[in-house]
Formats: structure tokens, sequence, C-alpha cells
């Protein structure tokens, strides 16, 4: 598998694309599996042999005994999650000890939640005592993003306004975490007394401190400089994959702006968010469904929202890893897909959830983009407002009636289902050399078609 001494999967979507699975194939292939940003909020589900783990802070290669595990300084960090996690983890047998976190990564405190969900709710109700409609330059009222509540994007906020901002080393630095928690929870007092709703609690610098402290304490051992510790490990010739959360559509840059994460969720966020830079990288694996879908707010240009949205959804098991929220189901979009397999220099494609597709009849593809000036474009348009405006440009194709969940080499693919991975890979102009075609670890497909 690997091309070189440092590899990536990453998602081309809106996240949950089963990048979980992927990355936990490709770690048996690896010494080291790196998270490089994100936090708790988001979540990769791996199945082996019919049992399913759920992760969201620790690395998906933690299945695969003596992979080194490393959360990077781009990831933000809640503690009391990754505590809960590891526990978990080990009380099903997994060894931990391998496991180490960036001391320069971001905390997640519990004022991040509190603000995080008064920002939301401010949101809802500014939106909810707006006119219905647009506004003059035509683009959708600003309402709720849709986030999980988790103090993803208020931790994030912090750590470019730098004074208030707590890292994982400073919770092995009593007097400076001390400060820190102090200005932090002096500085949002102002807010939560404006906004403050029913139901939230105030945070508390006393009760955070006493707590962030125990954190040092169980985490001390595994606080370390993650970036010298990857470049020792390139240079003694180890093999590093490096995995993100969330996905490229809801990159903080390069995403569907402002229905986005906080953080670089592409290939391009590895270099900040591990101190390695992308010239390392000898492979880089897109994941894409053989459909989309979304969560949360924002424009879906392909979304189904009639019985046929339903089916894929509740065959697809399209519920959230970390919230259990209904995913929002539609077509697939070639003209997104390409765009985030270019941004990402992605060498090749996985190609997950197939078999869903199984028994549907016609499949449609977007192909393209028919634009309010009545142009057509077959280049993506990352703004929210733009997206919002457009409608999709359909290619459609024989669907197949067989069930997928046994096949394991692209011949034995049903002769629609491979037209269908071969349109996608020369669409998209990449190879798809993964194919999922059921939960399972070992329901896989490995073989390059396109």
């Amino acid at each position: 598998m690997p091309t070189g001494s440092a590899n990536a999967v990453v998602g081309l979507h809106w996240g949950d694309e089963g990048k979980g699975k992927v990355c936990d194939l490709l770690a048996r292939e690896h010494e080291v599996v790196v998270r490089y940003n994100g936090g708790a909020n988001a979540g990769n589900s791996v199945v082996v042999n019919g049992e399913r783990f759920a992760l969201h802070l620790i690395p998906t290669g933690v299945l695969n005994p003596g992979t080194l595990l490393v959360v990077g300084n781009g990831v933000v960090v809640d503690p009391a999650k990754l505590l809960d996690e590891i526990g978990a983890l080990e009380a099903r047998g997994i060894d931990m000890s391998r496991l180490f976190v960036s001391d320069r990564a971001h905390v997640v405190l519990p004022h991040h939640k509190a603000e995080d969900e008064l920002r939301e709710a401010y949101l809802r109700d500014r939106l909810a005592a707006a006119e219905p409609g647009l506004h003059a330059t035509g683009s959708p009222r600003i309402g709720q993003i849709g986030t999980t509540k988790r103090g993803i994007g208020p931790c994030y906020a912090d750590k470019v306004q730098r004074a208030m901002a707590v890292r994982v080393g400073d919770l092995l630095r009593p007097d400076v975490l001390r400060e820190k928690i102090d200005a932090s929870c002096g500085y949002r007092d102002i807010l939560f007394r404006e906004l403050k709703p029913e139901g939230v609690p105030e945070p508390k610098a006393g009760e955070i401190l006493e707590t962030a402290l125990a954190w040092g304490e169980a985490l001390r051992a595994r606080i370390t400089d993650t970036t010298y510790l990857l470049h020792d490990r390139l240079a003694a010739g180890d093999r590093v994959l490096f995995t993100g959360a969330n996905a490229t559509l809801l990159d903080v840059d390069h995403g569907t702006y402002p229905f986005v994460t906080s953080s670089s969720c592409s290939a391009l966020g590895i270099g900040v968010g591990t101190g390695v830079p992308t010239t390392r990288l000898g492979r880089v694996l897109g994941v894409a469904k053989a459909y989309c879908t979304r969560v949360g707010a924002g424009p879906f240009p392909t979304e189904l929202t009639d019985e046929l949205g339903d089916r894929i959804r509740e065959r697809g098991r399209e519920y959230g890893t970390t919230t259990g929220r209904p995913r929002r189901c539609g077509w697939l979009d070639l003209v997104a897909t390409r765009y985030a397999a270019m941004l990402n220099g992605a060498t090749g494609l996985a190609l997950t959830m197939l078999d869903v597709l199984s028994g549907i009849g016609e499949l449609r593809l977007c192909v393209g983009y028919h634009l309010p000036s009545g142009e057509v474009t077959e280049r993506f348009l990352p703004d929210a407002s733009e997206l919002e405006s457009v409608e999709p440009v359909w290619e459609t194709m024989a669907g197949w009636d067989e069930d997928l969940g046994h096949v394991r080499t692209p011949g034995e693919l049903p002769p629609a289902a491979r037209a269908y991975v071969e349109r996608i890979a020369a669409f998209v102009g990449v190879p798809v050399e993964l194919i999922s075609v059921g939960p399972d670890r070992a329901q896989t497909i490995e073989g390059r078609l396109g």
C-alpha cells in the first residue's frame, strides 16, 4: 500500500464517508497513525468481526496492536472525552499505553461548550425573529450553523486569540493554568450575563481549574512534543498514516463557508496540525461515499428529501457516530468530489457504501451546476450563498439488484456497479483503489478501477 514514508486518508465530502474503516485497514501497514485536526465533535466507526468500535479523539489505528497513536497539535482535546474513550477501550482489552498527545494541542473547557450552545441559541432566535426570505443580496439569512455544541469553535477561537487559550501542556503547569482559566472565565462573564438562557451552566473558574488539574495528572505520561516524536519516527524509517476529523467540504477555508467546522480538514491541514510538511506525503487516499450525506445546516444541491432519501438513510445507517443525528442523504455530487480530490492532491479514491445503492434502479450523478444566470459550470462553488442557488445537471446510469456484501474482487462486481465506479473515477480523474461493500473490515474490495 504505502508509496512513501507518510500517507494520508481524507474525507472528500461533508464527513461520515467511512474514513474510520479505511484508516483501520491501512493502519496495518503503518507503524504510526496520527490525528491532525478537529475534536470530539466527529467520530469514526469501525466494525471488526461484527464488533463495533466508535472512536472520537483516538486515531483509528488503535485496533491494530503495536501501532503508535498520536493526537497532533492541530486537534482540540476534550480531556474528559479522551479519558472516557481510553477507559472504554482498555475495558475491552486494548493496550492504550501507546497513545501520545501533543503538548501544543488546545484544550476544550466547559465554558467552550456553554458558549457554543449560547451562540447557536442566539443565531436560532435571531433567525426566528427575522422576516422570512432572503437578504437583498439573494443569500440565505444567517441562522444556526448546526454545530454539535461540543465547544470546538469557541476553543479554536481562543487559540487564534491567544492570550487566554489553554494548551495541553498547560495542564501540567498549575500557575499558568490558573491565570489562563481566570482570565478566560472572567472575559466570558459578560457574554453569559447578556445571552444566558435557561439550562446553560455558567462557568466557574475554581471548579474548572480543579477539573483541569486532575486531567493533567491523568494524562501526564501521554503529554509530549509530538512534532519531534513524528520526525524522529520518520527518520528511523517508520511509516506514518495521517487521518483527520470531518472532511474537505467542511474545511474552514475551502468548504461551504460558513457552514463548516473550525479547522483545516483536508490534507492541507496535515503540516499545520502535526509539524510534518505535506511534502513528505507519498499517497493521499480520498474517501467518498457512493452517494452524499450531510449533517447540520448548509447547502446540499443533490439532497433527496423524499422516500428514496429515507430509504438510503435507513439502509446506510446514516445516523451520526457522535450525536446520533439523522444525516441528510442525496445523490453523488461529482463536481464536489472532483474539487475535493484536487484540493487534497488525491492519488486514489476509496469508495464506500456501494452496497447501499443495490436495488434502487436508475441512479443519478451530478456532473455540473445550472447557475441562476442560465450558465452551466463544472466548477464547485464553496461559498454557501452561491452554492445554495444552483441546480444540479444530472447524468443517469443503470442500477443493479445484486447484493454486494459478499463481493471481494473488482471482477465479481455486477456490470452496472462496475460501470458506476468507473464513471466516478473517469469524472474525478483519480482511480478507485478500494471499495467498501459493508460495515465489517472484511467487506472490502481492493483493486484499481478507472
